[in-house]
């Protein structure tokens, strides 16, 4: 599963999802460096020389073996301003398996952009990649995201109890997926 880092992956009316380039560092990190963004991500706001490592791998990422992550910059159209990001995670090769992610800076929260992103890059998962299934792995606090993947349509498949722990806090989870033939069947999932 290859894609061509030079071209963007998606589009839609608002929104261009393409790779990471050098010059979004700044953007990047001031996002990726607010506390409450890391409150359902179970990790510590990273240092700055973290930072610089995760956005650096980012710039290249690949979709081809298990646990490859394609990482997409969401850049809005109108003033190429970076609203965050939306991944997607090769879950299983075999079994053509992705688990979407998605990650905004919350000064953009409110507008409906991760939801029409997560839309963009579930179907370029399906249309692109030729994944069978995608899912997305949530804890149930975090309402914003349960928002955005039930307005999209994803199937709530679990509610995992205690199955993550983070300093020394156990956590709750929901799983939610929709598989190619569901997505395909409903246009108003159909990225515009």
């Amino acid at each position: 599963m290859t894609f061509d880092k030079a071209e963007p992956l998606a589009f839609t009316v608002r929104l261009i999802l393409r790779s990471f380039v050098p010059e979004d560092f700044e953007a990047y990190s001031a996002y990726r460096s607010q506390p409450a963004i890391y409150r359902f991500l179970y990790s510590d706001p990273p240092s700055a020389q973290e930072m610089r490592e995760r956005f650096d791998a980012s710039l290249n990422t690949r979709l081809s073996e298990d646990g490859d992550i394609l990482r997409c910059a969401v850049m809005r159209s109108e003033d190429d301003a970076l609203l965050g990001q939306v991944s997607l995670k090769l879950a299983s090769k075999a079994a053509l398996q992705a688990e979407v992610g998605y990650i905004f800076n919350p000064a953009y929260a409110g507008k409906g952009y991760a939801t029409e992103a997560v839309r963009a890059i579930i179907t370029l998962g399906f249309d692109r990649f030729g994944f069978h299934r995608i899912f997305a792995r949530l804890d149930t606090k975090n309402t914003g995201s349960v928002g955005v993947v039930e307005r999209l349509g994803l199937r709530r498949e679990a509610h995992l109890i205690e199955n993550d722990r983070f300093n020394g806090v156990w956590g709750d989870e929901y799983i939610y997926a929709v598989l190619r033939r569901e997505w395909t069947s409903r246009a108003p999932n159909r990225a515009r």
